[in-house]
């Protein structure tokens, strides 16, 4: 149990009520190859449809005490979202073609709209999602997701990641704590030395990495300078460090890539660990999050190498198999009953469940 939880004292006492995913590889590859069989016939459009379908079995796995998640986007939203997400798209590049001296001024344009897009989609999810008949939303605005998402990026990248934990908890304290459930609020503001407490082992590998690239680069290079670089630049006058470099670079690309995805899911699961830690609802329930960083990395590598091997027909067992696991480590810490909470909210949150059942906003799939 986080800090708050633990402040209620001895006398309040406190209940866990862990998430639990009842799916099953079965079911939901019966769900997947409808899904994409109807998706290639309609040329893509019954992709809304197949999104609503696999979004409502997920949801509809996922149990909390007694009750389960339900999901109420209908197709059609999705479609249009879509349909003006690839108008933007299509309109962007032909802006390019066209008029080559505005691509400054149309990606200036595009980024300014990212936001708007991000805020939009969360909200979106946000309404169409409900526990025990009672709808989430969220309430963040315009400048929050720019500093999330905008200025989170930016930052990230200029310092190479080492602020990396700043800007994780901009988006955590916006994704999350801007959410509501039934019109109670969801507090959520991750302490920047527990992100950088997750974000030094992730750093160091990749740093060690890198310089173990390199060094295998040059020593490469002097080593077998001349056979690499006749293999790479055919004789060309390719010097004998360069050609161990471009060697390596061919050799060794797919280790980075595998160490940049590797060091990325490490960080996200330890951060995801602190924002849980740190979100309150409602001012006296607690998330609770224990996932192990590299047996969800193990997890979700071994995912994508099974998916891409079976050319995809694994990725219904992939996509049930990390549920399972992110519902497995995760936990509710509640002050008393649950179902005593979530019956003062669905009385009052009634109200609040009817005004959204006609959801306003469109997915962009953001």
């Amino acid at each position: 149990m986080n800090d708050t939880a633990q402040g209620w004292g001895e006398s309040v006492r406190m209940q866990r009520e862990p998430f639990v995913f009842t799916g099953t590889a079965r079911e939901y590859f019966g769900i997947w190859i409808v899904n994409i069989l109807l998706t290639l016939l309609t040329l893509g459009v019954y992709s809304a449809w197949a999104k609503v379908r696999r979004m409502r079995y997920f949801h509809g796995s996922t149990r909390l005490g007694d009750a389960s998640f339900e999901y109420h986007a209908r197709p059609v939203q999705i479609l249009i979202g879509r349909i003006v997400a690839l108008a933007v798209i299509a309109g962007y590049n032909l802006a390019l073609n066209f008029f080559p001296a505005a691509s400054l001024l149309l990606g200036i344009v595009l980024v300014a709209a990212l936001p708007y897009l991000v805020m939009r989609g969360l909200r979106f999810r946000a309404r169409v999602t409900s526990y025990r008949n009672v709808r989430f939303d969220f309430e963040g605005g315009y400048w929050g997701a720019f500093l999330a998402y905008v200025l989170g990026g930016i930052l990230t990248w200029s310092t190479l990641g080492v602020l990396a934990p700043l800007a994780s908890r901009w988006i955590w304290s916006y994704t999350l704590g801007n959410l509501t459930y039934g019109g109670r609020p969801i507090d959520c503001d991750p302490r920047l030395e527990k992100l950088f407490g997750q974000w030094w082992l992730p750093a160091i590998l990749f740093a060690g990495g890198i310089g173990l690239f390199l060094t295998g680069s040059i020593a490469l290079g002097y080593v077998y300078g001349p056979q690499l670089a006749e293999l790479v630049g055919g004789g060309g006058g390719v010097g004998t460090l360069t050609a161990g470099i471009l060697a390596l670079i061919y050799v060794g690309l797919l280790p980075l890539v595998l160490l940049y995805v590797t060091v990325g899911l490490l960080y996200h699961a330890g951060s995801r660990n602190v924002a849980f830690e740190e979100t309150v609802i409602d001012g006296q329930h607690a998330l609770a999050s224990s996932i192990n960083r590299w047996r969800y990395t193990w997890i979700a590598i071994s995912n994508f190498a099974a998916t891409v091997a079976s050319l995809g027909l694994l990725r219904p067992w992939a996509a049930v198999r990390m549920a399972h696991y992110l519902a497995a480590c995760t936990a509710l810490d509640t002050v008393g009953s649950l179902d005593e909470y979530v019956d003062t909210v669905e009385h009052e949150g009634a109200a609040v469940g009817q005004e959204y059942m006609d959801v306003e906003g469109l997915d962009f799939g953001f």
